[in-house]
């Protein structure tokens, strides 16, 4: 590459960048994804490309597909999405769903490589049947990019978001590895052989896990030792594209290791950072995902060709119908296998399987690799590589699907669900919230420069008791929005608890470089605090009352069942509400798994924030009908509708406290 190309491509990219900036601009007046979005003036600037090629050669176009090539996607521009994504995923959250996120990511793929591929083989596709499943290894990845960070600005259930975080993450790695065993297989290179292929499978999926933990392990252990945000990025960058071009050399699985360096970075590195340097990580991290995001959406939009899209509509049309199909049966029969997930849930997690980036890499990549593997194994029939550019259209048409039809439609496929957690008055209090604090750190920044003598005495004496006066509205704003729902006061506790530990323990780290603790003590106080954080295991009943003097009387005893996983955070809640509670420890009949059923004394006004309380903080989705209403035999039943669910309660007629 001479330095003519070097530069032809430097002005590409600053133009994509200048484009993506206008885009984020101007999409927050419209209720479109920004990925979709840019898709979208990625498919429009290919066309007035093509049309001014004819006029004038604007810029090599080899010099275009040169960087699009899928060594750069999937080597520069994947890992900074994957690393990211990776980061926000917690370790205790991860455990109580990976075994049905697990079963999405390995057989999942697996059965949706072999639907699909099936599929478009029946129907008449001129592919031989290895490739059809080629090409059914290639779509099975994943990415919800387009719609994590809808999810996250609308609050929908954790429970979600890590599903479909957690299944994207897993399942890239795993499918890139079985598309790579099944080309080999489809070349006749490899002859197929279960107990090979699965073994191959092993070495290269865990290989990867295993360099990416161990990398970013060493590289955490190196964090805990120093106090400089600028040095603890940039180890977070050697974790990120270390961990991938070490497990790319070693032929395992580069993805992979840098899920396992993003999950152990966000886990284990981040306790070991300062408030100050987790903010500044993250704000990095973010800001390379948008970078990466921006490019690869666009790119999407600028490599596909509408043409010949048209010319070969009636295959693209089958592979949709393929890949959908094969994602409500692997949706549908593993969820319902595992009686874990709300069928709410069910419906968004078969809606939300987009397909873009890494399938988008393999298919770009795929007449190379088949080019590869025939110049060292001669022989092979070349007539695959014509099967490989349909499989390359087929694959763009999918990818264009999934992100402006189904991406388009999340929106309001969520809100159809009623799934939607957050709240006007949690928006509210974050807007006021915000504002309170805006508004104080603008006051001791002027009281700051009053006392250096850049603002004189008299200014001062002006501005300082509007500027009060302003503070102290902003508060109370505040405090009225938690007087009317305690609800958004138990998120700020546990936010408020979750913040002071991790003072607590940049503090023992501090105490640790100036000598004041010894490894052992520091070993010990740090586990502590590091055990406080995995598992929440905190509680505000040691200085809440439940029941005071002007308690409001209690008319209805409501009933609610949750999973063990969330009982902590439950119980905690309803402190906090100053909730009279009852538990009894049982099995769920449909899982299996231990559930507690509590039972609570309420006044009528206060069921419907009781209830959404509870479902705010459990993870399993609650049930409100209990067999123990059922054995009460009341006649003054009530049935409350709530986001969709229905909650039931009796009135009470008398009660005594003791």
């Amino acid at each position: 590459m001479d330095f003519l190309e070097i530069e032809q491509i430097a002005e590409i990219v600053i133009l994509l960048l200048f484009i993506a900036s206008v885009v984020a601009i101007t999409i927050r007046r419209f209720k479109m994804p920004y990925t979709v979005a840019l898709v979208l003036v990625g498919l429009s600037a290919a066309l007035l490309i093509q049309e001014a090629q004819g006029q004038q050669q604007l810029f090599d176009s080899e010099i275009l597909r040169g960087f699009l090539a899928p060594q750069i996607i999937l080597g520069l521009l994947v890992p900074p999405l994957i690393f990211e994504a990776a980061t926000h995923i917690k370790f205790n959250e991860l455990g109580r769903y990976i075994r049905i996120i697990l079963t999405f990511a390995i057989p999942g793929v697996i059965l949706t490589m072999f639907l699909v591929g099936g599929l478009i083989f029946w129907a008449g596709a001129p592919l031989t049947w290895e490739m059809a499943l080629v090409f059914g290894a290639l779509i099975a990845a994943t990415d919800p990019v387009a719609v994590v960070a809808l999810f996250r600005s609308m609050g929908v259930p954790k429970q979600l978001q890590i599903l479909l975080e957690g299944e994207s993450l897993l399942n890239d790695g795993t499918a890139i590895v079985i598309y790579n065993l099944m080309l080999l297989i489809a070349l006749g290179v490899k002859d197929f052989s279960l107990s090979s292929t699965t073994i191959d499978f092993i070495r290269v999926a865990g290989g990867g896990l295993v360099i990416g933990a161990i990398l970013s392990s060493v590289i955490a252990s190196i964090i805990n030792r120093i106090n400089d945000h600028l040095i603890e990025i940039t180890l977070t960058m050697v974790a990120a594209y270390g961990s991938y071009l070490i497990a790319e050399s070693f032929h395992t699985s580069g993805v992979l290791a840098v899920v396992a360096a993003g999950l152990v970075t966000g886990n284990i590195g981040f306790r070991r950072m300062s408030p100050t340097t987790r903010i500044a990580l993250n704000h990095f991290w973010e800001y390379a995902a948008f970078l990466a995001n921006s490019l690869v959406f666009l790119m999407i939009g600028l490599i596909i060709e509408l043409r010949v899209m048209v010319e070969n509509w009636q295959f693209i049309l089958i592979a949709i119908l393929a890949v959908l199909i094969a994602r409500a049966v692997t949706i549908y029969l593993f969820s319902n296998l595992s009686r874990q997930i709300p069928i709410r849930v069910q419906h968004v997690l078969y809606w939300g399987g987009l397909r873009g980036a890494i399938s988008l890499a393999l298919a770009l990549g795929l007449p190379q690799a088949m080019v590869s593997i025939m110049s060292d194994n001669p022989g092979i029939d070349e007539n695959l590589l014509e099967m490989a550019k349909l499989i390359q259209v087929m694959s763009y048409g999918v990818v264009l699907f999934s992100l402006l039809v189904q991406g388009t439609t999340m929106q309001s496929l969520i809100k159809r669900l009623q799934l939607i957690q957050r709240s006007s008055t949690q928006e509210a209090y974050e807007l006021n919230q915000a504002r309170a604090v805006a508004s104080k750190a603008s006051f001791d920044h002027l009281q700051e420069l009053n006392n250096e003598g850049l603002i004189s005495q008299h200014a001062w004496d002006l501005i300082q008791s509007p500027m009060k006066r302003v503070i102290e509205n902003r508060r109370n704003a505040v405090k009225e929005i938690l007087h009317e729902n305690r609800s958004v006061e138990v998120a700020e506790f546990g936010l408020a608890y979750e913040e002071a530990l991790r003072a607590q323990r940049s503090t023992y780290n501090r105490l640790l470089s100036n000598g004041a603790l010894s490894d052992d003590t520091f070993s010990q106080l740090v586990s502590e605090v590091d055990n406080a954080l995995l598992n929440r295991e905190f509680s505000y009943g040691d200085f809440l009352v439940h029941r005071t003097e002007g308690a409001p009387p209690i008319t209805h005893l409501l009933t609610a069942t949750v999973n063990e996983n969330d009982l902590g955070n439950t119980l905690t809640t309803l402190n906090i509400l100053g909730i009279p509670t009852t538990q009894h420890d049982s099995t769920s009949g449909n899982s299996g798994q231990p559930v507690t059923t509590l039972m609570m004394g309420v006044e009528k006004s206060q069921l419907e924030e009781v209830a959404q309380a509870i479902m705010s903080c459990c993870i399993v989705e609650p049930t409100f009908e209990s067999p123990f209403l059922k054995l009460l035999g009341s006649k003054n039943e009530e049935e409350i509708i709530l986001n969709g669910t229905s909650i039931f309660a009796i009135q009470i007629e008398k009660y005594e406290e003791f």
